[in-house]
């Protein structure tokens, strides 16, 4: 198969776009809560900056390697077992923030195994799948190997709990199986199960009951801090006051204070507010351009491992912006999930430049 010039460079200069806009927005969303916990504006951007700077130095890094090395058996599974072992032991290290998402080393680096579970299990079946292309309609031969190792990192992940990102492993399991072949009907019996799962979890856990009910019945209360609508109600203030043009950069007033994770889960709602209308289309615009020729290079790629690796890390990262401004507008219930390669988190961007980094160098394989 014939070598590019290059990368996708619409690829890449969209997510070096996404990139430097998050780092702009996390800025203005932090600086004043680093000034008043830290006593510096530039603690928690000074961070992020790192991290961006590292993950698109591997970003570069890994468009050059070859996608073939994640063929091998051996790094799939050493992946495998790595994840597995961070993600266990996660849930037996003393909480952070009352979860079991992060790994803190030293007290003074954290970071989080979940996010090192999208790429992983991507890649694992991106290989798997590619494999058994002829065998999609065999039940327990493929499709269940297939989903045990989904099913192995989403249980570990909604023990933490992190329910969101255990939701975007499932569907992104789900279009990979689809894409790969797997008959119609085992991914309506996939999604019937997946329904019967989270059923019980969203009713018997408290918390997550009380934001369901929340989200069927809004009853905005912007005063009460504790209160399940909290979140929402003054993500949807700061999304209304930003109108058409926004308020300008810097000069939003939702995140003083008010907007609860103002430059991670809820971040799209300061970009609203300062922004206004056209910023946030810009936004969406950038997602869509990367949806495009992220899928582009998946649907162009002979190669059945690119083909389906490419799909997965596309519709990974496409799946957590959807949730993420979903629960911004108030289109779904609200969970904790980041706006990739915006949102403030150091783990996050790192894996996602990662990620998009083994999708370039596929690109230059693409027809």
């Amino acid at each position: 198969m014939a070598m590019r010039a290059g990368v996708d460079k619409w690829l890449f200069f969209t997510t070096v776009l996404l990139v430097v806009t998050g780092l702009a927005m996390v800025f203005s969303a932090s600086a004043v809560i680093a000034q008043e916990n830290h006593h510096f504006f530039f603690t928690m951007a000074g961070k992020q900056v790192g991290w961006a700077v590292l993950g698109l130095a591997v970003m570069l890094l890994l468009s050059f390697i070859d996608y073939n090395l994640y063929k091998s058996p051996i790094f799939v599974y050493a992946a495998l077992a790595v994840t597995m072992l961070l993600l266990a032991l996660a849930l037996v290290l003393p909480a952070i923030k009352n979860t079991h998402r992060w790994i803190s080393i030293g007290g003074f680096f954290t970071f989080q195994p979940a996010e090192i579970a999208k790429p992983v299990l991507v890649l694992f079946l991106a290989w798997f799948l590619s494999t058994r292309l002829d065998k999609m309609h065999e039940g327990k031969k493929t499709l269940l190997r297939a989903a045990l190792i989904p099913l192995v990192f989403c249980a570990l992940i909604v023990r933490q709990p992190d329910l969101g990102t255990a939701l975007v492993l499932a569907g992104v399991t789900g279009l990979m199986l689809f894409l790969a072949g797997m008959p119609w009907k085992y991914l309506l019996v996939g999604i019937c199960v997946v329904l019967l799962v989270l059923l019980p979890l969203l009713i018997f856990v408290p918390w997550r009951l009380a934001r369901m009910v929340v989200f069927l019945h809004p009853n905005c209360d912007a005063k009460n801090l504790s209160g399940p609508a909290y979140h929402v109600c003054q993500s949807l203030i700061a999304v209304g006051a930003g109108g058409i043009a926004g308020h300008g950069f810097m000069n939003g007033q939702q995140k003083l204070f008010f907007l609860p994770e103002a430059s991670t889960d809820f971040i799209f709602a300061n970009i609203a507010e300062e922004m206004g209308l056209i910023g946030s289309l810009i936004i969406l615009a950038l997602f869509v351009v990367f949806a495009y020729r992220g899928l582009r290079t998946a649907f162009r790629s002979l190669d059945p491992f690119a083909r389906l690796a490419a799909f997965g890390i596309t519709m990974t990262i496409l799946l957590q912006a959807f949730f993420n401004i979903s629960v911004v507008l108030a289109l779904l219930p609200t969970k904790g999930i980041p706006l990739p390669l915006i949102s403030s988190g150091g783990t996050s961007v790192f894996f996602t430049l990662a990620s998009i980094g083994v999708l370039l160098n596929i690109s230059r394989k693409a027809d």
